[in-house]
Parts: C-alpha cells; sequence; structure tokens
C-alpha cells in the first residue's frame, strides 16, 4: 500500500466525527424511549457510521506510521510519538470488536433474530470504551503538534513551513526571554529573525523596537526606523513606525522630536484616539 502519512490530519478528524456520531446514535437506538423505536433509521445509520469510521481507524492508523519516522527524529519527541501511536492502534483494534458487533447484529436472521438487540447493546457499550480511547490518542496527538511541531514539514514536504516553525520558536523564545527579563537574549531572538528574513516589515519594526526595549538603544533603533520605508496605503505600518520613532525620540530626551512625529501622524489620522492619548502624554 502506498505512503499515505501526509493524509494523516484528514484521515483522522473523519474517522473521529464518524465514530462518535456512530456510537452515540448506537447508543441512542438502544434506549428504551418511544421516539428511538419511532425512528427506525438509526439503527442502520449507527451501523453504517461505525463500519466506515472503523475503516477510517485502519486508515488513520496506517497513515500514522507512514508519517512517524520523521517526527520520531525530532529529538525529544520519541516517547511521545511512540504513545500516540500505541493509543491509535488500541482504538483501531476496539472498534475492531465494535464493528464485529453491528456486522454480526446485520447477519442474525430468523430464530437468531432475537440476539440482535443485546449485540447492538454489546456495541454501544463497547463503543463508550472507545470513544475514551478516542481521547486519549486525541489528547496525545495534540500534544506531539503542539508541544513538539511534530507535523511541521511532514505533510506536504513544503520547506516554507520549517521556515515558519524557525520563526515562530525565534519569536516565542524573544517573548518569554523579555517576560522572563532576559533583555539580551531577547535581542539576539530577534536580531536572528532579522539576519535570516532581512525584507519582512514586520520583524524589522520588531528588530527596532527590540533596539529600544532591549538594547536601550534608542539613536539604533532611530537609525533603524529611518531606512524602513513605508509602503503606500498602509496606514497601520505608518502608525507603528510612528509610534515606535515617538518613543524612541523620549527616549534619547528628544520630547519636542516625539512630539513632531505624533502631530504628522494626527493629521494623517485625525479619527485616531491612540495618537490623541501620545500628545496628551507628552504635554508639559
Amino acid at each position: 500500500m502506498p505512503n499515505i502519512g501526509w493524509l494523516h490530519p484528514q484521515l483522522v478528524h473523519f474517522a473521529i466525527a464518524l465514530l462518535v456520531i456512530g456510537v452515540i446514535t448506537r447508543l441512542v437506538s438502544t434506549l428504551p424511549w418511544s421516539f428511538a423505536a419511532r425512528w427506525s433509521w438509526l439503527s442502520p445509520m449507527a451501523t453504517v457510521l461505525i463500519l466506515i469510521g472503523t475503516l477510517g481507524a485502519v486508515l488513520s492508523v496506517k497513515s500514522g506510521v507512514d508519517a512517524h519516522g520523521p517526527v520520531e527524529r525530532i529529538p525529544g519527541a520519541r516517547a511521545a510519538v511512540v504513545e500516540h501511536e500505541d493509543w491509535g492502534i488500541r482504538t483501531r483494534n476496539v472498534f475492531f470488536f465494535v464493528a464485529a458487533f453491528e456486522l454480526g447484529a446485520l447477519a442474525l436472521r430468523g430464530r437468531w433474530a432475537s440476539r440482535r438487540p443485546w449485540l447492538m447493546v454489546l456495541s454501544g457499550v463497547v463503543g463508550v470504551v472507545g470513544l475514551y480511547m478516542i481521547y486519549e490518542t486525541a489528547e496525545h496527538g495534540g500534544e506531539l503538534v503542539y508541544s513538539y511541531a511534530g507535523g511541521v514539514g511532514t505533510k506536504s514536504g513544503d520547506t516554507a513551513d520549517v521556515s515558519r516553525l524557525l520563526l515562530a520558536g525565534l519569536y516565542q523564545q524573544a517573548m518569554l526571554d523579555r517576560r522572563e527579563k532576559r533583555p539580551q537574549a531577547a535581542a539576539e531572538m530577534i536580531e536572528q529573525m532579522a539576519r535570516r528574513w532581512p525584507d519582512d516589515l514586520t520583524i524589522r519594526f520588531m528588530a527596532a523596537e527590540s533596539r529600544l526595549l532591549d538594547r536601550k538603544d534608542p539613536r539604533g533603533a532611530l537609525a533603524a526606523l529611518a531606512a524602513i520605508q513605508v509602503p503606500p496605503n498602509d496606514p497601520r505600518a505608518a502608525l507603528r513606525r510612528g509610534f515606535l520613532m515617538a518613543d524612541a525620540y523620549v527616549a534619547a530626551g528628544r520630547a519636542d522630536s516625539a512630539r513632531v512625529v505624533l502631530e504628522a501622524l494626527a493629521r494623517d489620522f485625525p479619527d485616531n484616539p491612540r495618537i490623541t492619548d501620545r500628545l496628551s502624554r507628552l504635554a508639559p
């Protein structure tokens, strides 16, 4: 069978949806409620959903096994990969039993037909166990994706995914360093971002801000901001540059220059309350 690791997210979510709805429908169909008896389509609906969902679970395990190699090689991720995989296999195996009960109920005819409800009840009971296992599998899968970045670059093979992961990692580490009062470490992270993505406007603003906040270098921040050309028709970038310049001028002890910058922004954006607030704080 071909490698289907790249389909793992799609297959998993379809399998989960089908099995959860299928088991709930089976439980409702076995309850001694009058509406369940009237809605005769509930039982066959449950059977179809559970059988297709079990097939989805088989394909989910296959795709997960196909995808685990690159993820397992991430330092520190192997144990999380193995645990997620083990829970997935257990879930698939439990639903093999559920599917067997459903098929058994379908097969019973004649004098054995009276035993069909018992098989349906067994299907629902074991299905509840399967739902718990689905939850555990999903929880460990989420940990693998969100705590270990296990899915990045493996779904499509697109190198841009890895690049975005690196950018996110540098950004999050910089923010953590800043919160924990390690300004030099934060500045180093942001400088790495600026070196790797020199044309990204957002990162250039972050680098100028880092000079001001982390390096305590308002002159360097002003020089970095002066080198940034704001694209026309980009008011957000214009405001960002203006506010940063005003902050840098204030830090450099040049409040008058900060006022000139903010007044220019006020002419361009007369309805912006943030500009008015900044100007009021500069009042002598």
